[in-house]
């Protein structure tokens, strides 16, 4: 091992950037689909070797000093980003030949910019850095502030945070009721670390990896006592049927095939037996269902006071208008109804989050001015909510947060959803936009360990998939394969007690973070001195 590790510490040029490329793209094999996270015991050892020969020269500048170790964990997280995010070019494909001019900046600009973010995390762990353990209390901490900052700077984009890579399974998604994504992330960068120790003989190894087997031992077990604990039942006489209605993106939005897909959600809904008179049957349509703006359609809400049962109440995603749809001046909204059996809109949720260049622009009028639109290509494109609030399923029926597309994986802006706790979450999307590619699993992972962080119930429901009911804890009680159509009838499941997590939210993370860094510092002041 230790020749290994010497020979990695002493390359340089292309083969340097090359290996920490390799090391990223290593790692994304720990997501889904593939969902291995042990791949993270081979790439981050090789990312802190690699750090160990990245010593700028002796009197140089700051910059100077750790522009070495910039390179390397850009190199990494170009690497991470680009296997884990290749698939948004589909998104773009989707647009036709008029967003061909984006596909090498969803495929390849975008994981560069990401990248910076590993390559700055990097840069500041090089500074605390030791020959010793404390060089992984360093990087754990360092990966950790910038993977917070990720989620935070311009608009944040949190996809595939390094903690995902520890909790593939239900089994391992209970700490995320303690400490949060961002708390997974530092322990998990630690842990996968620790066989970068096999190499030389660093004081203290025996107690860090024994430090370290303690939390992954503590990790697992923590996890299967709490889905032990968890809650089993379900919301007595509610019933759920959520429509994946598997419309191709290439036909969603296609006048010719407008009411041939309104017909295929109405006869999806009405499908099969009613539920009994004394259950409310919840209703999930998924995000942007509608094929035109519902309120310009009288003869839709008929149709859909038709196909619903007097017991039924339906959620449904859609484009909300304010003022007139002509008019320039209208605001349009990606946004979720609450309809009752009369075909009546009894309330709506805006979405807060929007997708850059996806549902606005920045710098909207200048890059309009050039010809370029969002992917929605709706004039002006959308226009983002005022706040997050808790709904209600109807007059009497279970309360639920709604959460639109990639809202979902964004715990921390939940965290401000109120005092008040829902009985469940409510996932809508349109994952079409990425076809049979990694993405929508990607997308419904990051959904599950959110739910799992609070304690709550995820109703998910995907246009081509995939749509899924889980638990409390995360475990799936139905759902429906991606680009498979049909209905998932399920009941709702009770919701489990508040969790730490969303009682304290970022203060557990924050003190770990505030614990490793200390840490980092103390050994490398003490490694300094020896």
């Amino acid at each position: 091992m230790d020749r290994l590790a010497g020979r990695i510490m002493l390359l340089h040029g292309w083969r340097r950037a090359l290996l920490a490329f390799a090391a990223g793209l290593l790692a994304t094999l720990g997501l889904a689909p593939v969902n291995i996270p042990a791949v993270g015991f081979l790439s981050f050892p090789v990312l802190v070797w690699l750090l160990d020969g990245a010593s700028g020269r002796p009197g140089a500048g700051l910059f100077r000093r750790v522009a070495p170790a910039f390179r390397i964990g850009w190199c990494f997280g170009f690497g991470y980003f680009l296997g884990g995010l290749w698939w948004l070019g589909a998104a773009v494909l989707q647009g036709g030949t008029a967003f061909l001019w984006a596909l090498p900046l969803a495929v390849l600009g975008l994981p560069m910019v990401l990248g910076v973010y590993h390559g700055l995390a990097a840069a500041v762990a090089r500074l605390a850095w030791s020959d010793g353990v404390g060089r992984l209390f360093a990087l754990a901490a360092s990966f950790a502030g910038f993977e917070w900052l990720r989620g935070t700077l311009l608009t944040g984009f949190t996809w595939n945070e390094l903690g995902v890579l520890a909790a593939p399974v239900p089994l391992l998604m209970g700490s995320l009721s303690l400490i949060g994504l961002h708390g997974l992330t530092i322990l998990a960068v630690f842990v996968f670390s620790l066989p970068a120790l096999l190499a030389g003989a660093p004081r203290g190894r025996a107690l860090t990896v024994a430090f370290g087997l303690a939390i992954l031992a503590g990790h697992a077990g923590y996890g299967a006592w709490h889905l032990s604990r968890a809650p089993v039942g379900t919301v007595p006489d509610v019933a759920l049927r959520i429509v994946q209605p598997a419309i191709l993106q290439s036909e969603k939005w296609d006048p010719a095939e407008a009411d041939a897909n309104f017909e295929k959600l109405l006869s999806l809904t009405s499908d099969g037996e009613p539920a009994a008179e004394d259950t409310r049957r919840l209703v999930i349509w998924p995000e942007s269902s509608f094929p035109f703006i519902l309120t310009d359609r009288p003869d839709a809400v008929t149709r859909l006071a038709d196909a619903l049962a007097p017991t039924d109440t339906l959620m449904a995603g859609a484009t909300r208008v304010e003022g007139e749809t002509s008019d320039p001046g209208a605001r349009f909204y990606n946004s979720l109804y609450v309809i009752d059996s009369s075909g009546a809109v009894r309330d709506a949720g805006d979405k807060l989050h929007l997708v850059p260049f996806g549902e606005y622009l920045p710098f909207q009028e200048t890059l309009e001015s050039l010809g370029i639109t969002q992917l929605t290509m709706l004039p002006g494109g959308f226009s983002a909510g005022s706040s997050r609030r808790i709904m209600q399923a109807g007059e009497g029926g279970p309360s639920f947060l709604p959460l639109i597309c990639y809202e979902a994986i964004f715990p921390d802006e939940i965290l401000g959803s109120g005092e008040s706790r829902p009985d469940f979450l409510l996932n809508v999307t349109n994952d079409a936009w990425y076809g049979h590619t990694p993405g929508p699993y990607q997308h419904l992972k990051q959904a599950q360990l959110t739910a799992a962080a609070f304690g709550l119930p995820l109703v998910r429901a995907a246009n081509t998939g995939i749509s899924v009911v889980t638990d409390s804890v995360g475990r799936p009680v139905a759902g429906l394969s991606l680009g498979e159509g049909g209905t998932v009838d399920a009941a709702l499941p009770v919701a489990g007690p508040p969790t730490l997590y969303s009682r304290i939210g970022n203060l557990a993370f924050a003190a770990i973070v505030s614990l490793f860094a200390l840490l980092a510092i103390v050994t490398s002041v003490r490694s300094g001195r020896a």
